[in-house]
This record gives structure tokens, C-alpha cells and sequence, in this order.
């Protein structure tokens, strides 16, 4: 009888080991999808500046300084997303959301750039894309937390360490990102 006992917990134990790591599996499977839902995006959004950023270089006086700086801050980007540095992306994506409103801001003193019909699909795709990287970054965070959470739990911890999960990092907002727009000084440049 002590020996049936023995081995129906081991076989308890086992299972339920089994479904820890299962879990653990699933979680850091939900981490990458959902980075790379978000890295879609970035990059149909990495496509469509350079036509952005061409578009206006034809407006002649269009402010060279702000489409040079957009498009160093694209590159940046690129180098961040293939090295895996999210907190680099995290920031990057704060400078870029601000040198493309600098570019929307600016391109109403561009009546002709502003009643482009191309510049505007651009405007609206890029906007689009913008909102869809938003959104998907709350799924990807969301995704952070649940695995990170899970591999600090009692008892998920002991299996986290002893298969070698790590924690995943969030992707968080430049501290420029958190603060008011100044609608005011974008429209001075």
C-alpha cells in the first residue's frame, strides 16, 4: 500500500510538473507572437516613410533638418528591431511618433503638400499603422506580465529555473512619449 501511494504522487507530481512546463511553453511562445505582430507593423510602417519622406523633399523648402532626422531615426529603429533591444525600440518609437507629427504639423504650411492625394493616403496609412502598433503593444506588454508573473509564482519558479525561462521585457514609453504635445510649437517650426 505505501509503495502505491509512492508512486500515485509521483505520477501527481509529474503531471502536474508537465502541465507547469506546458504553461511556462505557451506563455514565452504568446511573448514572441506578440512582438512579432508588432515587428509587422513597424516594418510595413519603415516602408512607408521613405515614399513619406520623398513626397515632400519634392515641396522644395520643406524642412530638410526634420525629414533628415526621420529618416535617422528610421534607421535607428531598423538596427534596435534586428539586435532584439526592445527598450531601444521603446524609445526610438517616441522620436519617431514625434518627427512624423512634426512632418504632418509642418506640411500645413504646404497647402499644394497638404492637397496631395498621395501625401494624404500616406498621412492616413501611416496613422493607421501608428494605431495598430499602439494596440498591439498593449497585447505584447499584456503578454510580458502574464509570462514574467507565472515565472515568479511558487511553484512555476522551480520550473521556470530549471528549464531556463527567463523573464521578457516590456516595451515601454520614452519619457518624451508620456508628456503633452505643445500642438503650439509644433506649428512655430
Amino acid at each position: 500500500m505505501p509503495f502505491f501511494l509512492f508512486v500515485s504522487a509521483f505520477v501527481v507530481l509529474l503531471f502536474y510538473g508537465i502541465l507547469l512546463y506546458n504553461g511556462l511553453v505557451r506563455l514565452k511562445h504568446e511573448v514572441s507572437k506578440s512582438w512579432a505582430n508588432i515587428d509587422v507593423l513597424l516594418k510595413q510602417r519603415h516602408d512607408e516613410i521613405p515614399k513619406l519622406v520623398d513626397l515632400c523633399r519634392h515641396y522644395g523648402q520643406f524642412e530638410q533638418d526634420t525629414l533628415t532626422q526621420v529618416m535617422e531615426a528610421r534607421a535607428a529603429m531598423s538596427e534596435a528591431a534586428r539586435a532584439g533591444n526592445v527598450g531601444r525600440i521603446g524609445e526610438l518609437e517616441g522620436q519617431l511618433r514625434g518627427l512624423l507629427g512634426q512632418i504632418f504639423a509642418v506640411a500645413e504650411a504646404y497647402p499644394e503638400l497638404k492637397a496631395d492625394i498621395q501625401f494624404s493616403h500616406l498621412a492616413q496609412r501611416i496613422s493607421q499603422l501608428e494605431d495598430g502598433i499602439a494596440d498591439r503593444r498593449e497585447l505584447y506588454n499584456e503578454a510580458v506580465n502574464n509570462n514574467n508573473v507565472r515565472i515568479e509564482q511558487f511553484p512555476d519558479v522551480f520550473v521556470a529555473n530549471l528549464f531556463g525561462f527567463r523573464t521578457a521585457r516590456a516595451l515601454r514609453f520614452a519619457e518624451a512619449e508620456k508628456r503633452d504635445v505643445d500642438v503650439k510649437a509644433l506649428f512655430e517650426r
